[in-house]
């Protein structure tokens, strides 16, 4: 048995530890916001944090996830969040919606590491994630917004 901070919680998994996160999450956790895609790491559909870096759950071991935290789109919350959910809605980004989970979390991760984003930040932090239905000029607006919005929400020291 592993112990794993998945979303704030600490939980018991019982999966083989050579098991990618992934599927420990969808079918031994049954937390099916994490999309599976390719199984091989190239579509970016199942993108999660560790920490606060993007990783594509189905390549994660649950052996190297270690004691870093795990944040699915369920438990994505935080201002970067927020204004990234409202960014999406507000610029209808989502078409068919499958890879969103995953440009969310790429997005997070992206303005908790950098908050001042310039479009090849974003184009970079971006291009692991296969769209389908193409949305990317809007989903890199979205991004542009909602990293503006976290600035002018953040207290003076933040601001920085």
């Amino acid at each position: 048995m592993l112990k794993l901070n998945i979303n704030g919680k600490t939980v018991d998994v019982y999966s083989d530890p050579t098991t990618p996160l992934l599927w420990v999450l969808r079918c031994e956790l049954k937390m099916t916001g994490t999309k599976f895609g390719c199984g091989v790491g190239v579509c970016g559909a199942c993108t999660v944090l560790v920490g606060k870096e993007a990783k594509t759950s189905c390549q994660e071991k649950l052996s190297d996830i270690g004691a870093n935290d795990v944040t699915t789109i369920e438990g994505l919350h935080g201002p970067q969040a927020r204004a990234l959910k409202e960014a999406w809605t507000r610029i209808d980004v989502v078409q068919c919606g499958y890879c969103q989970s995953a440009q969310l979390m790429a997005a997070s991760a992206l303005i908790l590491n950098n908050p001042h984003p310039n479009t090849k930040d974003i184009d970079c932090a971006m291009h692991g994630i296969i769209c389908r239905c193409g949305t990317y000029p809007r989903i890199r607006q979205a991004i542009l917004e909602a990293t503006g919005q976290v600035r002018s929400n953040a207290s003076p020291c933040e601001k920085g």
